[in-house]
């Protein structure tokens, strides 16, 4: 069995606790045959709708994939999106008990109506005000019941209220006192609010944009520079980039790499992200080298461009292709 191979088969002891923005995507799918009277927008006749896990909640089902634990800890609001998004979570066979529910606020819905293979509008629905005192002590609270029996700890920031500073710094305090690695998944109001973090993971853009470069800091001749500077200011142990068709670099402890794209027909690169992250931290928490990270996490976000919408991992799928490498 290949190195990659054996740290995937690690995957299966370990325990991963997901905090962050949970959602639902929403699916219509539908046909076009004409265009509306009313309006110059083609009319959709309704064939199926659809409710997946979004957000935090896409990440849950990867890990669940990979054959890790994940446990979730998140805050929604009191409403129908709110319970239908718990009952995926059950149907999925997997704890709601660290969800809390806030009076009042709505639940992230991103609504999709897509014709044949092509999405045709998206109308979310949501909020990007902070939780409330209330449920930030009570989400910390439950993180802190949950330490002893976790083996890493991926924050998965959508800019939606559930994460703040405070309680981000506080967490990885309580993090490294017990020595359990975390992962972060960025957006960019929390940008600069992970100083600490084992490992990093922005793609090219929220890189660009959370630091607010030119273009040119990005570019394949300077990304090295920009990326060191940015993980030493942030004293970071690894800082992790995406970069599309460009591929990967990693920059962990000494290590420095980059690793091209594979080439794969593209179908959605939606919940790409959600991948990598989702094997990034499992590879970290089964002791995976720099390289082992990098390789698999970028193997496993093009796998799931292939298919067409939301979709978690296929484990099988990992290492039969992880086992070519």
């Amino acid at each position: 069995m290949n190195p990659l191979s054996t740290l995937i088969e690690k995957f299966s002891s370990l325990r991963v606790l997901v905090i962050g923005d949970l959602m639902v995507d929403a699916y219509t799918w539908g046909k076009v045959n004409r265009i509306s009277p009313e309006a110059p927008v083609p009319v959709v006749n309704v064939i199926k709708r659809e409710s997946r896990l979004g957000g935090a909640g896409n990440v849950v089902l990867n890990i669940a994939s990979l054959g890790a634990k994940p446990y979730v800890c998140s805050v929604i609001g009191d409403d129908a999106t709110g319970e239908t998004l718990q009952g995926i979570l059950q149907a999925a066979g997997l704890s709601t008990s660290g969800i809390i529910t806030e009076k009042g606020r709505p639940t992230t819905v991103k609504e999709r109506v897509i014709a044949g293979s092509q999405q045709l509008i998206r109308v979310d629905s949501e909020t990007e005000a902070p939780i409330s005192a209330a449920s930030s002590k009570a989400l910390l609270e439950q993180v802190k019941a949950w330490l002893p029996e976790v083996d890493v700890i991926l924050f998965e920031d959508y800019d939606k209220g559930v994460l703040s500073a405070d309680l981000i710094q506080e967490i990885i305090s309580l993090a490294k006192a017990k020595q359990i690695p975390t992962v972060v998944d960025p957006k960019k109001k929390n940008f600069f609010a992970y100083s600490g973090a084992t490992l990093f993971k922005p793609n090219l853009n929220e890189l660009r944009d959370g630091l607010g470069l030119e273009a040119a800091a990005i570019a394949p001749d300077a990304i090295a520079k920009t990326v060191a500077d940015f993980k030493a200011a942030q004293s970071f142990t690894g800082l992790f980039v995406t970069m599309s068709e460009r591929g990967v670099y990693m920059d962990f402890a000494t290590d420095q790499l980059q690793i091209p794209a594979h080439i794969r027909q593209i179908a959605d690169v939606s919940g790409a992200g959600d991948t990598v992250i989702s094997i990034a931290a499992c590879a970290l928490a089964a002791g995976g080298s720099a390289a082992q990270i990098a390789e698999l996490a970028n193997l496993g976000g093009g796998l799931v461009c292939e298919s067409l919408g939301v979709v978690p991992i296929d484990v099988n799928l990992l290492k039969k292709e992880a086992a070519k490498i």
